[in-house]
This record gives structure tokens, C-alpha cells and sequence, in this order.
């Protein structure tokens, strides 16, 4: 059976709005990744258009921890507290950016330029403490990584 069929079979099964409903999780992650979050007006324009009611598409989306709904900074700071981090000093890698840039845990800077999440393990141990801004992994932080850290996050 060729793919083309399969796929045919199945959509000739699905309701119109189980079809809707599948579309969403693909939505979400475009409309995140347009606004870097999932803005209110945004959501209810897509219920609307796919003619699902606004408490389903709300469920959908916090069901699911990868969706935010407050704006998130351009750069995301994630702090591993896993135990091999937090025996290496984590917390006072939390701290230190906690008072330069006056966030928390879960915080976004008001010009919007930095998130600062914990993560319970980034998957670096041997590396430990460890963090990421975006994508880019540092290890083996210590108070001169740290600095650069920050000078990194600031630009």
C-alpha cells in the first residue's frame, strides 16, 4: 500500500474536526515560533478559524510544557539543578545571573532579552555545572565562564 493511499484511508475516517484538532499542535509551534509565545488574540483567532471552542484549544495548548503564554526573552537561559550540578556550584550560577539581571526562575527581563529557566538535567553531567543560552551548551562553569556568560546573554 502506497503512502498516498494510507493517508487517504485515514483522512476518509477522521471527522472534520478531529482533522481540526490535529492541525493544532503544528499551529501552536508556528505561532510560537512567529511570536515566541502564544498571545491571547492569536489563539482565539484560531479557534475561530477552525471553528473549535477556545477552552479546547486552551487545554490543548497548556497540556503541553514546550507552549508559553507570557512573552519569552530572545535568549533563553536554562540552569541544570540536576544533582551533579547542584553538588558543583548551580546555585551560585543562579544567583549570579538572578542579580544581574534581576530574574527569577521562570522570568523573563522586562526588555525581553532573557528567560532564565532551571532544568532538572541537561544531559552534560561530566560537565557539571552546566547551562545553555539557546542552543549553545557551557560547561564547567566557573566565575570566569560565568562572566563571559553574561556578557554573552547581554549582547
Amino acid at each position: 500500500m502506497k503512502v498516498d493511499d494510507v493517508i487517504g484511508i485515514v483522512s476518509e475516517k477522521l471527522s472534520d474536526e478531529q482533522k481540526k484538532r490535529g492541525v493544532l499542535i503544528h499551529a501552536f509551534q508556528s505561532l510560537q515560533e512567529e511570536h515566541n509565545y502564544l498571545p491571547e488574540d492569536v489563539l482565539v483567532t484560531l479557534a475561530d478559524d477552525l471553528g473549535l471552542p477556545l477552552s479546547y484549544v486552551y487545554s490543548t495548548a497548556t497540556f503541553y510544557k514546550q507552549f508559553y503564554f507570557t512573552p519569552r526573552g530572545r535568549k533563553i537561559v536554562k540552569i541544570c539543578t540536576g544533582t551533579a550540578c547542584h553538588v558543583r556550584g548551580a546555585s551560585a550560577v543562579m544567583d549570579k545571573i538572578t542579580d544581574e539581571f534581576g530574574v527569577k526562575d521562570g522570568e523573563t527581563t522586562e526588555d525581553l532579552a532573557m528567560t532564565l529557566e532551571t532544568v532538572g538535567c541537561i544531559g552534560c553531567c561530566g560537565l557539571a555545572p552546566v547551562a545553555t543560552i539557546n542552543e549553545d551548551i557551557i560547561g564547567e562553569i566557573d566565575n570566569k565562564k560565568l562572566d563571559s556568560m553574561i556578557e554573552t546573554i547581554k549582547e
